[in-house]
């Protein structure tokens, strides 16, 4: 008898197993979106930081609101015309940088008010300017020998000297402006007005002044003053002193 041929059913197919290479290939795409994940979480965090901080450089510490000073006298330093009615009171630092910026301005504002303001000068040398103290002291030798026209022409000498000009250098900026370079040495290096420099300091420390350069305009008739801090532009200086002087007219 013929032998009946009996088929074999074939067995189902598994589903492939993955390969190494297949995890590999998923590893690093879930590493690769996690790194871009945090990459960008940090970018953010970053970016929310540098905001604060750029908010926090924008907005300055508070500073009061006025400056109460003592009536300025022709017995200070004092520049341009006795007799007008505002006198315009500078505290500076002859090292500030700002104060450099602003003396030329000053220079020019009371050369564009001649007979209407006076500019008064008050020292303010801050600590951590090295020259500052010894400038201003020079200043006042200056003035002891030659008056507050000696005292003027060595302010503008040592501004216009900032900020290379050195201390062994005041000597022989004295003696460009006409002073006696030996008397002038002499009384430097004795000291005599260091007392008087941190004298007015501590005046302006009292009066409200926190920076260089702080001016006050002063009304020397009603006593009303305004402050103003920091070395605005000519045209604001100009713009401040003009709207004082309509209010108090």
């Amino acid at each position: 008898m013929p032998r009946k041929s009996v088929s074999k059913a074939t067995p189902p197919m598994q589903p492939a197993s993955p390969g190494p290479s297949t995890i590999l290939v998923l590893l690093l795409i879930v590493i690769s979106f996690f790194a871009g994940y945090l990459f960008f979480r940090l970018k953010s965090v970053e970016k929310s930081n540098l905001g604060t901080t750029q908010n926090q450089q924008q907005q300055p510490s508070a500073r009061p609101k006025g400056i109460k000073i003592k009536k300025p006298t022709t017995s200070e330093h004092w520049r341009g015309s006795k007799d007008v009615r505002y006198a315009w009171v500078e505290y500076a630092d002859m090292e500030c940088p700002f104060c450099t910026q602003i003396h030329t301005d000053l220079v020019k504002l009371l050369q564009a008010y001649d007979g209407k303001i006076a500019w008064v000068l008050r020292q303010y040398p801050l600590s951590f300017h090295p020259k500052a103290q010894k400038s201003a002291e020079a200043a006042e030798c200056a003035n002891d020998e030659a008056g507050n026209d000696g005292f003027w022409k060595m302010t503008d000498a040592i501004y216009e000297k900032m900020p290379t000009m050195e201390l062994i250098d005041l000597p022989t900026i004295a003696s460009s402006v006409g002073l006696n370079e030996t008397t002038f040495k002499q009384c430097l290096d004795s000291g005599k007005f260091e007392k008087k420099v941190k004298d007015q300091l501590n005046e302006g420390v009292k009066a409200g002044v926190q920076a260089t350069p702080s001016n006050v305009i002063y009304d020397l008739k009603t006593g009303s003053s305004t402050s103003i801090e920091g070395a605005l532009p000519y045209d604001s200086l100009k713009t401040s002193l003009d709207a004082f002087m309509a209010r108090y007219k």
